[in-house]
């Protein structure tokens, strides 16, 4: 899984990268002129993957991971003692660093700072952003009818054809698009959907929105600030997160045995990438099960509903193909039992066959024969 970091200038982008990833990235001032992404892992905190391997003491651990991605392009924004404007001005290519990503990250300020920002509005910015990301969104599907114009330029047009079909395709989302509305909002069957997945379209990625407070935060002290902001997620099913990214930053660039005591001193009750990674799974519909054993503990990522038959082939073809039966136990059995072949004594072992849905914290053994 990939997540894309976005946001106006100086809200914290980098910051909260760093804060995530253990990163050390330069966090500079009016966008330092990086050309290149931030690009770093997190290692999704899971206390079952944790006790999986403290029961197995397997040769290799592979815990599931979310690449992070701080990777749009920087805004032309003016230093503010330049007498220029200080607008921000989206670049064509602002948003190129991040179309590949899975979901979106957006970072809002929510703090004091010594830089002459402006007013504090995380709503305003939120819809700012928007507005970018369907302009954007807008650009991309008239690049598109373009080229298909033009593909039918001189042809006899065959109504229901596959090209004039992604043509009134594109018309529709044209026309969503210019009313600066998202595509989630567009009603798309399942062949729409697979036709334009391919495009990467950021108003279709799920979103998370991240409140970059300052330090000290409580959510009674920024209730006015906001409100606006919580009232907007709430309307528009948006997961939101209120953290100070500077202080969560400073915390992960400490010695691992150091962060817990620091924590329960600033009053958080866990990092930023244990809430990060919980809202991006569930924004993305996804679930964990375990492949288990003394060679490999293994967490692996598959969309919630996936059956066993696909969940198999996630792990290797091969097992997917000559597919016969899974062995799956329920990880809270397992953490019961004590250990697997307790589990299978006491029968909560279950054969299941190809159509059986995977189910969060399943562990799961593939028998198969190519």
């Amino acid at each position: 899984m990939k997540v894309g970091i976005i946001g106006l200038p100086e809200v914290g982008k980098t910051t909260l990268f760093n804060a995530l990833t253990h990163g050390e990235s330069p966090v500079t001032a009016f966008g330092g002129g990086r050309a290149e992404a931030n690009i770093g892992t997190i290692s999704v905190p899971d206390p079952r993957f944790d006790h999986l391997v403290r029961e197995y003491r397997p040769k290799r651990v592979s815990p599931a991971h979310v690449e992070v991605v701080d990777g749009a392009a920087p805004i032309g924004v003016e230093h503010p003692s330049s007498r220029k404007a200080t607008a921000d001005l989206f670049g064509i290519d602002f948003f190129t660093g991040i179309r590949s990503v899975d979901a979106l990250i957006h970072v809002v300020r929510a703090f004091e700072s010594a830089l002459p920002q402006g007013e504090i509005n995380p709503l305003r910015d939120v819809r700012k952003v928007n507005d970018e990301l369907a302009l954007a969104d807008l650009s991309l599907a008239e690049g598109r009818l373009d080229r298909i114009e033009k593909s039918l330029h001189g042809k006899k047009v065959i109504a229901g054809s596959q090209p004039t079909m992604e043509r009134d395709l594109m018309l529709r989302i044209r026309a969503h698009l210019e009313e600066g509305r998202s595509l989630k909002d567009l009603q798309l069957n399942a062949d729409e959907i697979k036709t334009i997945k391919s495009f990467d379209f950021l108003t279709l990625k799920p979103m998370i929105i991240v409140a970059n407070v300052g330090e000290g935060h409580t959510p009674d002290s920024d209730s006015t600030l906001l409100g606006g902001l919580r009232s907007h997620c709430a309307d528009e099913g948006l997961e939101l997160i209120e953290l100070a990214a500077e202080v969560e930053m400073e915390i992960a660039q400490l010695p691992e045995e150091e962060e817990q005591e620091y924590f329960e001193a600033m009053g958080i009750t866990e990092p930023a990438a244990n809430r990060v990674t919980r809202s991006v799974y569930r924004a993305l519909g996804v679930i964990t099960f375990f492949t288990v054993g003394e060679i490999e503990v293994h967490a692996r990522t598959i969309e919630s509903g996936t059956h066993a038959v696909d969940a198999a082939g996630s792990v290797h073809s091969d097992m997917a193909r000559g597919f016969i039966r899974a062995e799956i136990l329920r990880y809270d059995d397992f953490a019961k039992a004590g250990s697997w072949q307790a589990a299978k004594e006491a029968g909560l072992v279950k054969l299941e066959g190809k159509e059986y849905v995977m189910r969060d914290g399943d562990l799961m053994l593939v028998r198969f024969k190519v």
